[in-house]
Order: C-alpha cells, then sequence, then structure tokens
C-alpha cells in the first residue's frame, strides 16, 4: 500500500517546507552546520565554492551542486544520516523551533482537522522536514523530500524533489490530483500549475509579477512571517 492509500474523497493539500512552513531554507542550514563542524572541511568547501557554485545557480545541476557540499560536510563520517540529522537538530533545537512560521502551521493544522489529505514536498531531506515537524507535534505528517545515498564515504543527493522532479516523486508515492498547493518557488510552478487552488506564499519580492502572469486571476500571493519575501500581510 502506498503512502497515499487514502479515500479519494479526501483533498489533497500540498505544502513546500522551506520559506512556506519554516523560515529560510532548512537544508542549506543543516549543510552549513554539517561543513563548520571541522576546519578541513570548511577549507575544502571553500576551494570547491568556484565550482560548485556556479552548479547551484542553474536548475539542471543544482542538485550536483548541493551533492558537493553535502559530500564534503559528511565524507569520512561512519554514522547514518539520519544520526547526523538528530545532532544537527539537538545542537539548534532553539533557533530552529523560531523559523517555524505560525501563521502557515495554522493553515496546516486547519487542513487536517478539516479531514484534507496533507503532504508536505521539500527540496530538503525528508528525515530533516519531519525532525523539524515534530516541535510543533506534526511527527506523524506525510513528507515527500530529496533522497540520498552513500558514495565514497560521504552523502550525496541522489533524487532532488525539486522542480518537474517533485510532482514525479508525489506521483511515484501514489498522490493523485492536487486541490491546493502552497509554496514561495518558481521552482514549483508544475506544482502550482497542477494544484486547482495554487498559493504563492512568502515569495521573493522580483517574482511577484511572474507568479501574477503565469497563474490564474486572484491567486492569493501572501507573506507569512517571512519579512525578507513579498506577499499580502495576513495572517489566518
Amino acid at each position: 500500500m502506498t503512502d497515499a492509500a487514502v479515500s479519494a474523497s479526501r483533498p489533497l493539500v500540498v505544502f513546500d517546507f522551506d520559506h512556506t512552513l519554516y523560515d529560510g531554507d532548512s537544508g542549506a542550514h543543516l549543510v552549513s552546520w554539517l561543513l563548520k563542524r571541522r576546519r578541513w572541511r570548511k577549507a575544502l568547501a571553500l576551494l570547491a565554492t568556484p565550482l560548485l557554485l556556479p552548479l547551484l545557480a542553474w536548475l539542471p545541476t543544482r542538485r550536483h551542486g548541493i551533492s558537493g557540499y553535502l559530500w564534503i560536510g559528511t565524507v569520512g563520517d561512519t554514522r547514518p544520516f539520519e544520526r547526523l540529522i538528530d545532532a544537527y537538530v539537538a545542537a539548534n533545537a532553539p533557533s530552529i523551533r523560531a523559523r517555524l512560521l505560525s501563521p502557515a502551521l495554522a493553515v496546516l493544522h486547519g487542513h487536517r482537522v478539516a479531514g484534507d489529505e496533507v503532504v508536505v514536498a521539500t527540496g530538503a531531506p525528508p528525515e530533516l522536514a519531519r525532525a523539524i515537524l515534530d516541535f510543533v507535534a506534526h511527527q506523524d505528517l506525510p513528507v515527500v523530500g530529496s533522497l540520498g545515498r552513500r558514495m565514497l564515504g560521504g552523502y550525496v543527493t541522489d533524487q532532488h524533489c525539486h522542480a518537474g522532479n517533485k510532482m514525479r516523486m508525489l506521483r511515484a508515492r501514489g498522490y493523485g490530483a492536487v486541490e491546493v498547493a502552497y509554496s514561495d518557488s518558481s521552482a514549483d510552478l508544475p506544482l502550482l500549475r497542477a494544484a486547482r487552488k495554487p498559493v504563492v506564499v512568502n515569495p521573493k519580492p522580483r517574482r511577484v509579477e511572474m507568479f501574477r502572469r503565469v497563474l490564474p486571476p486572484g491567486t492569493p500571493i501572501l507573506n507569512w512571517g517571512c519579512s525578507s519575501r513579498a506577499g499580502d500581510q495576513r495572517v489566518p
């Protein structure tokens, strides 16, 4: 049975995680912590940045850039990735908790109370999103996220849950038609366009006009607490 083997009558609601439920890039925060654990990791990351940073800037190669920094942050550490995430969350619990966006969590909770089928689809590792959601008693919430694997003594990103691949990964887990989708990112246009009711949350200011142009008229563009982002200041 798939994770989405639920009643077909329940509306499917999909939330992005970073800049939607969480103020920032949770995966980047994790990788930064992994790199800062040792001076040699920081030095190696700096040496590799002229190669890796351009890869991050281009959507087709972004997974390779992320993988490079993740590998430098984990190579030589024999612990399972889940334990590294647990260590990161334990060491940074107050700052992580403070980044959870209360208005977004209220909307998510409202969908669950209403009986909707709610799933988080994120470019972050699913183990990381689940660990962060544990702070607000959503540990049972299904998460579809980027999948990693070991390579040459470290971890790399094998499947990046991002852009069009996010929709493919949702379909592979058995999820069907999307009733409502919440996201900040232009990379999530495939998800937002697939939703009967797209909602843009905390977009970058320069992306607002693009969202208005390509999404249906009247699509809400909201700000739920990211001070550096755009959107109507609306608290549920």
